[in-house]
């Protein structure tokens, strides 16, 4: 049974020979025509240079795969002693990591390069969302500070009304210098309020162009065709985008807020009391007082909220850099597992097939040995003894009593024989597998 089932692994491992070396030369060529596809969006050049360039390489790559699994098909399921083999595995993955570096990214790229080029302007629209985002808010904050300003410039006019109406703050009605002086500082409030309502509509327009840029942009990641003209139309988007961002970094209307409320207080200039009496004149200053202490405060409540905003952490500098697909699938690699396990296994099948091998010769191997001696010994081996035999034979030498005297005797007297008698009246045993 041990002397069938080693004929079967042996007619099997003749079968397949043929067979192992068509699928390492399919691997080898699949391998080297995915490797050619990716090599040839890293150079640069002429066509011409490149496509020859390419090809130089990818041969090169095929018959490297192919001629080195081709020595560890032959070699390894061969090599039987521990040392001799843990040797053959450290040269064989050595080999695996040099396949790998110079060929299955290569096919990785060719794989998936698009992809990872197209998640690579996906990733770089978020980013500039939420630039755009950040620059627009930071425009607009200024904006909460408009209802301060409306309410405070709508009080001061209607104290200046109030006194020019009814005497609310002297007693006395007219346009005195409380007047004057009310109505001024509700005209420079409103100015501030004006040029906040100009910024608005400047940042709304500055914000609409981004938002086209960027609408662009994503037409652009998900659009058919090739990769590389829609990736030279992303960066000229990306260009114009990063303009928007900046002018609208720019635009925010918060330095100016804080000057003009430094202003408010610092600048406040109250006119002489005009009051002919010298008790109206009294009562005009101390109104006028009032009117310096609460423009103050404002001007302080002004500075510290226009000071909250200047805080606001800008826009932090980006710059875009276009990356071949090569590049693109191992910055994105986490994303694209499939693809790089398709191009790894291209490249190191053969291993499975290397293993299947020295697995099913070791078998062979472990059947032989538990095989009696005539079943393992070949014809040409047989012939070889016999030759032997008949030359001793002619020196005057008796074999069979030389065998009989080297053999021990157990305690019967018997002798225990491991040596095969070359009796050619005794059945032959059946030919045994080709070495």
């Amino acid at each position: 049974m041990a002397l069938g089932a080693s004929h079967r692994l042996q007619d099997g491992v003749l079968a397949v020979e043929t067979m192992t070396r068509f699928a390492l030369a399919v691997l080898a060529l699949a391998s080297g025509v995915y490797t050619y596809l990716g090599v040839r969006s890293l150079l640069d050049g002429s066509p011409t240079a490149i496509f020859f360039a390419a090809i130089i390489y990818s041969a090169s790559v095929s018959v490297a795969i192919y001629a080195f699994w081709s020595y560890m098909a032959r070699f390894y399921p061969h090599v039987t002693g521990a040392a001799s083999r843990g040797a053959m595995i450290g040269v064989m993955a050595l080999g695996c990591a040099m396949i790998i570096a110079m060929s299955s990214w290569l096919n990785a790229a060719a794989l998936a390069g698009s992809a990872a080029l197209e998640q690579h302007l996906a990733e770089t629209v978020q980013d500039y969302t939420a630039d755009l985002d950040q620059a627009h808010q930071n425009a607009l904050a200024a904006q909460s500070l408009l209802p301060d300003i409306q309410r405070t410039s709508e009080r001061f006019s209607r104290l200046a009304e109030d006194e020019r109406q009814n005497g609310a703050l002297t007693g006395t009605t007219g346009s005195g210098s409380v007047v004057q002086l009310l109505t001024q500082m509700s005209a420079q409030l409103s100015e501030l309020e004006t040029g906040i309502v100009a910024s608005r509509e400047r940042v709304t327009t500055l914000f609409d162009q981004g938002r086209t840029h960027l609408a662009t942009m994503r037409t652009l990641v998900s659009a058919p065709g090739a990769i590389a003209p829609r990736s030279d139309e992303f960066s000229a988007e990306v260009v114009a985008l990063s303009g928007v961002i900046t002018s609208l970094e720019q635009t925010s209307i918060a330095p100016s807020v804080k000057r003009a409320a430094e202003d408010l207080s610092l600048g406040f200039i109250a006119p002489v009391a005009d009051g002919r009496a010298a008790d109206l004149a009294d009562r005009q200053d101390q109104v006028m007082q009032t009117i310096r202490t609460s423009v103050s405060a404002q001007s302080q409540v002004l500075s510290q909220a226009a000071d909250d905003i200047l805080a606001r952490e800008p826009v932090a500098e980006r710059r875009f850099v276009p990356l071949s697909s090569a590049e693109a699938v191992l910055r994105y690699a986490a994303d694209f597992i499939p693809a790089w396990a398709g191009a790894i296994s291209i490249d190191l099948l053969p291993a499975v097939l290397v293993f299947i091998l020295a697995v099913v010769h070791g078998a062979i191997r472990r059947q032989e040995e538990r095989m009696p001696f005539a079943h393992r010994i070949t014809a040409a081996e047989l012939l070889e003894a016999l030759e032997v035999q008949r030359a001793l034979a002619r020196q005057g030498v008796d074999v069979e009593q030389v065998l009989k005297a080297a053999e021990p005797e157990d305690e019967h007297g018997r002798t225990d024989s491991n040596i095969t008698s070359l009796d050619m009246s005794a059945k032959a045993p059946r030919k045994g597998p080709p070495a």
